[in-house]
């Protein structure tokens, strides 16, 4: 990324956010409330990761750091694979067949009774548009104008 590229992602986020927190004085209820909270944070944390690279690209043009480039490499990396969750994360580990829904404890997947085992995890069903409410066409656009992945996903057994 260039140092334009990052300055317009950085203005395009923090636009966004002052978008996201004007809409969310029309919130109508706690659910709706915590989607805009958890969207904020998001984007917080985004606008955080493009002030690292700006800084890193500033050491690395300076040659202030001899491990500057190493490190722009891996923030650019881990800004590539960036999501933000608005709701349920689900991790699932099929090697010990276990899951876990926003970090809490691992859950075994496995069940058994007389019929056999059977593998079960949890599905991510996505969000209507009408639990969205207004936050819908803007985490549409923020998605569109950033390439930054949003997940509106709840996590179901």
């Amino acid at each position: 990324m260039t140092t334009v590229q990052n300055l317009t992602l950085y203005a395009r986020f923090a636009g966004f956010r002052l978008v996201v927190l004007a809409n969310c004085l029309a919130c109508d209820s706690d659910f709706s409330r915590q989607l805009h909270d958890r969207l904020i944070e998001g984007l917080d944390a985004a606008i955080a990761r493009i002030q690292a690279i700006a800084a890193l690209e500033r050491m690395l043009l300076a040659g202030e750091d001899e491990f500057a480039a190493y490190r722009l490499e891996g923030e650019i990396a881990i800004f590539a694979r960036f999501t933000i969750n608005l709701v349920d994360d689900l991790e699932i580990d099929r090697d010990t067949q276990e899951f876990r829904v926003n970090g809490g404890d691992w859950t075994n997947a496995l069940a058994a009774d007389a019929g056999g085992v059977e593998v079960n995890y949890p599905e991510l069903v996505a969000l209507t548009p009408d639990e969205l409410g207004s936050l819908a066409p803007i985490i549409e656009d923020i998605m569109r104008e950033t390439g930054i992945r949003i997940n509106a996903v709840r996590a179901t057994r």
